[in-house]
């Protein structure tokens, strides 16, 4: 019940986060317009790199590492400050570098000057020391305040183009906020520094560890950024504007599926440290069953409403997005995949090598992708670069990992979900091309999806239903 209760919290959570921008992009969207979304996703995108030099790989490591000590406040307070310091001067050195690159490049230098605030905020933000003790409550409370002041802010203050800055200091800010709000909930948590001179901080073994997941970490950055930048060098900022706004729709859809991970990597690490390693694998199994099942029923739904949706929801200026997006929703289920063999099988189980060189893999084919499809293709070839990329760390993955599990374990089934989503796709689409878009006919298109993909899965007693069936059974029933 803990696990269900976790991943309900960090769901709801990430139902807000899809929530949120539907309220805000439409807005954005028309009072920044295609120039102003297209620099700021073109700076946020370079800024990325820096932040990703000052997380390094602190986020996952520090997750597992709490994650194995959970009831031993001494060995949580050593972690929590080896890890802590070590991203404090990655941040500085981060931060140090990016002035020195803005200051030589002097193009959108003022933007950058306020994106810079999200890598000092990177410095303070310690929500994985709650994700590894599993209490999602905290952080979820805080960012939801938050996150609801940042879209009151922003209609308040963000009103044509020229407040283009102080969007991006308010969302910058808020992130600064966020992550300084968790501080206070340390001080009945972990030792603090006055008694450090009892403690074995490990910098060295904490620096090693972080720098084996920061592989990983910056390639998924890199892949997933790369495409949006190289599209503001070699075409233009408009056109890495479409890229982010479908980019940043399908992204928010899988916030569902990846509720799962973020629940389930600490409970698995747990698992692994009591040996329980049949357990863990048919865990695996079920997971990747029901991830697969959310995320091609979030595929064909995207795909269905795309085309009417994207002019309606960012303007008319955008009416080019709604292909892409269309297009897009081929990785949905790639990215469901990996998640479940990188992150909730791979990190937990420490098999890091397969997992690091996966992404470094990756990154490779997607830079020589992205410079070669990108000047032919304009948007679409960013897409197709970002397809092929997560479909060769996927086969890498799977590769690793195939002694573990056979393909049919993993697929048994999945024809189900497939089945349903080009029912609902059909459907869905139909009324899309048909009715002229308005909020009823957007809000009807995607019950209808729900429906009718519930039912399939109904009736072909799939084990995202069955799933479902249990709980409800066991929670309403009973």
């Amino acid at each position: 019940m803990r696990i269900l209760k976790n991943y309900l919290l960090n769901s709801s959570y990430k139902i807000l986060i899809i929530f949120l921008p539907l309220i805000t992009s439409p807005y954005l969207s028309r009072v920044l317009g295609v120039d102003g979304i297209g620099i700021n996703t073109f700076t946020s995108s370079f800024t990325q790199y820096f932040i990703l030099l000052a997380v390094l790989g602190t986020s996952s490591y520090g997750i597992r590492e709490i994650a194995s000590c959970q009831q031993d406040k001494k060995k949580r307070s050593e972690a929590f400050w080896g890890i802590t310091f070590i991203s404090w001067i990655a941040s500085i050195v981060a931060l140090i570098l990016f002035f020195l690159v803005i200051i030589i490049n002097k193009k959108y230098q003022e933007i950058f000057i306020w994106q810079s605030i999200a890598i000092f905020a990177s410095m303070f933000d310690i929500s994985w020391y709650f994700f590894g003790l599993e209490k999602f409550k905290i952080t979820v409370i805080r960012n939801t305040i938050i996150k609801f002041l940042s879209v009151f802010a922003i209609f308040v203050f963000v009103k044509n183009y020229n407040d283009l800055a102080i969007y991006i200091i308010i969302l910058n800010v808020s992130s600064l906020i966020s992550n300084l709000s968790l501080w206070p909930y340390m001080i009945n948590e972990i030792y603090f520094p006055n008694k450090l001179k009892n403690m074995n901080i490990q910098l060295n073994k904490h620096f090693k560890n972080t720098l084996v997941l920061f592989l990983p970490t910056v390639a998924l950055t890199i892949y997933s950024m790369s495409g949006k930048t190289f599209l503001g060098i070699f075409t233009s900022v408009v056109q890495a504007g479409f890229f982010n706004q479908s980019d940043t729709l399908i992204i928010m859809s899988l916030s569902l599926v990846e509720s799962i991970s973020v629940v389930m990597m600490p409970y698995i690490t747990r698992l692994f440290s009591l040996s329980e390693n049949e357990k863990i694998k048919k865990m695996i199994i079920k997971l990747f069953n029901i991830n697969t099942g959310v995320a091609l029923g979030i595929a064909f739904g995207i795909a269905g409403i795309s085309l009417q949706f994207a002019p309606f929801f960012f303007g008319k200026d955008f009416t080019k997005v709604g292909e892409v997006m269309m297009l897009e929703t081929i990785v949905v289920p790639l990215i469901a995949w990996r998640g479940v063999l990188g992150t909730q099988y791979l990190l937990p189980l420490n098999k890091l090598k397969i997992y690091s060189t996966s992404f470094v893999i990756g990154v490779i084919f997607n830079l020589v992708f992205n410079l070669s499809l990108i000047p032919l293709f304009g948007v679409f070839g960013a897409v197709y670069s970002l397809i092929i990329t997560e479909t060769v760390i996927v086969f890498y993955q799977y590769n690793g990992v195939k002694k573990d599990f056979k393909l049919f374990e993993l697929f048994l089934g999945v024809w189900k979900y497939f089945v349903s989503g080009l029912v609902m796709f059909s459907c869905v689409f139909l009324m899309n091309q048909t009715f002229k878009m308005t909020i009823l006919q957007l809000l009807l298109q995607i019950f209808s999806g729900v429906v009718i993909y519930s039912l399939m899965n109904y009736f072909l007693k799939t084990q995202l239903w069955l799933m479902f069936n249990t709980l409800i059974k066991r929670n309403v029933i009973r």
